[in-house]
């Protein structure tokens, strides 16, 4: 199921905050970047955060 139009729109209004952010359209889905690096995407309008070190450190881990 591609993600809706909507869902990258209150993502990207989330990262309002942050200089750089952009995104590409990829067969329905939406691939993000922060200053040119891929920083996650938003597929089936669930926002997945690409697992490197420092993101993983800001993460809550007792789920």
């Amino acid at each position: 199921m591609a993600s809706g139009k909507n869902y990258l729109d209150f993502v990207l209004d989330q990262l309002s905050g942050l200089d750089g952010i952009s995104y590409r359209a990829m067969m329905g889905e939406y691939i993000l970047y922060f200053r040119g690096k891929i920083i996650g995407g938003i597929y089936d309008d669930r926002l997945l955060v690409k697992p490197v070190t420092s993101a993983v450190s800001l993460m809550d881990t007792r789920l």
